[in-house]
């Protein structure tokens, strides 16, 4: 992948590749499901959204949809519409936390960063993997690009987790998180999701909306009650497995109706557009007692440090610091530099004794109540960009990775000029 030659990508963690049935067929015009049918492509679609606010959510009515898994409910609760900065307004630094995969296990960790985060305040985007709604026993209607039917290089959860998951996915949203997608196999490699076309990208995720969307019909969970809101207007980003395929998944994605894509690797600097979406890449911060810098994810310090799940417990005190000093590092020089938007990116794992799960929640607990810095989901930050006065943004581009404006926020942006970026 591009950048630096230590920067590595997230992989899934171990489980076999199931092989049963026939090979996925593809239709440029229109989007197969699980049950058989076809329809085109989601249009684009926009909701509100902006900061969180306090209070308690009031009753809302319920209008079913589909087979009764998912419902609208209404706006969502919490959010409210971002506001355009003032001239020469210093911006928010905004931090985004976001989960691939985002299940429910014996772990319990999605719970953990949901309660973590409502305390505080911070929104999150939880990338939610469609199989994760489906039972094992129901594998068959999935019908992956380029494996059998049924294929999964992650494991099914078994039915108390498919339980817990929805409770959780239920509630995160209530709360003003954003419930994306992980897709569902989570295939890696050249054989994988890197060698998808846009029409392979359109069916994975037309099926992955569809377990979404289908839990009842797949569970016979037919008193649990659905999730609170329409899944086809939830949905308006991604984050592609290992990060590979991105190239193939934003053509596909304003088609899929999606607004922005985190699949890339990139470094500290305000984010721009590519095919329509804002791309909003994991970035490259630095790694403390090494030469080169590490992109901000959990499983990229793990694979520069143990390069194994289960590492030295000696050595893991040492790894945990280095963790949270990188992340607070690249934190740092964007809050006293040019505010770009900082991205982590984590999974629900407890690798090397659950070091990094500590490591975000204390960062989360340091960073999002500091002076002017919000801690928002994917779409609420979309929300903001879109808002705002495109040759500001322009302006911000401008600035280097660590680099305050010349003569300070309060100036026409014209002023801005791109200097080498200073990296602590």
């Amino acid at each position: 992948m591009a950048g630096t030659a230590k920067t590595t990508v997230c992989v899934a963690a171990g489980a076999a590749v199931l092989a049963w049935g026939v090979a996925w067929v593809y239709m440029d015009d229109g989007i197969g499901l699980p049950d058989g049918t076809a329809r085109k492509a989601a249009p684009l679609s926009s909701l509100e959204g902006g900061r969180r606010q306090a209070g308690s959510v009031a009753q809302r009515q319920e209008i079913l949809i589909g087979d009764g898994s998912t419902a609208y409910t209404g706006p969502q609760p919490g959010l409210t519409q971002p506001r355009r900065l003032a001239p020469g307004e210093r911006p928010p630094q905004f931090v985004v936390f976001s989960w691939d995969g985002a299940g429910e296990d014996d772990n319990r960790l999605f719970s953990r960063f949901r309660r973590i985060g409502h305390e505080l305040g911070a929104t999150q985007t939880f990338f939610l993997s469609g199989i994760y709604l489906l039972p094992e026993s129901e594998r068959m209607r999935y019908r992956p690009p380029g494996r059998p039917r049924g294929a999964s290089d992650i494991g099914y959860l078994g039915s108390e987790s498919i339980r817990r998951t929805l409770t959780q996915v239920r509630q995160a949203w209530v709360e003003g998180n954003e419930i994306a997608t992980h897709f569902n196999g989570h295939f890696c490699g050249p054989t994988g999701v890197a060698s998808w076309s846009p029409a392979q990208w359109r069916a994975e995720t037309a099926q992955a909306k569809w377990f979404v969307k289908h839990w009842r019909t797949t569970t016979g969970w037919t008193t649990t009650p659905p999730l609170p809101f329409d899944y086809d207007k939830e949905l308006v980003g991604g984050r592609a497995p290992c990060l590979e395929g991105r190239h193939n998944l934003v053509k596909a994605g304003r088609s899929m109706g999606f607004r922005y894509d985190s699949s890339g690797n990139g470094e500290q600097v305000w984010p721009r557009k590519t095919f329509g979406l804002w791309d909003l890449p994991l970035q490259r911060i630095p790694m403390p007692g090494r030469s080169f810098e590490v992109l901000s994810m959990d499983y990229n310090f793990l694979a520069n440090q143990s390069k194994k799940y289960n590492g030295s417990p000696a050595r893991r005190p040492l790894w945990k610091n280095q963790m949270r000093a990188g992340l607070m590092r690249g934190f740092t020089r964007a809050y006293s530099g040019n505010r770009a938007p900082m991205v982590i990116g984590n999974h629900f794992e407890r690798w090397n004794g659950g070091i990094y799960m500590d490591v975000i929640e204390e960062v989360m607990r340091d960073v999002c109540q500091k002076e002017e810095v919000r801690c928002v989901s994917f779409r609420q930050l979309v929300d903001w960009l879109d808002v705002q006065d495109p040759q500001v943004l322009h302006a911000f581009r401008k600035l280097g990775v660590g680099q305050s404006p010349p003569h300070g926020w309060g100036v026409a942006p014209a002023e801005f000029v791109k200097k080498p970026g200073v990296r602590p």
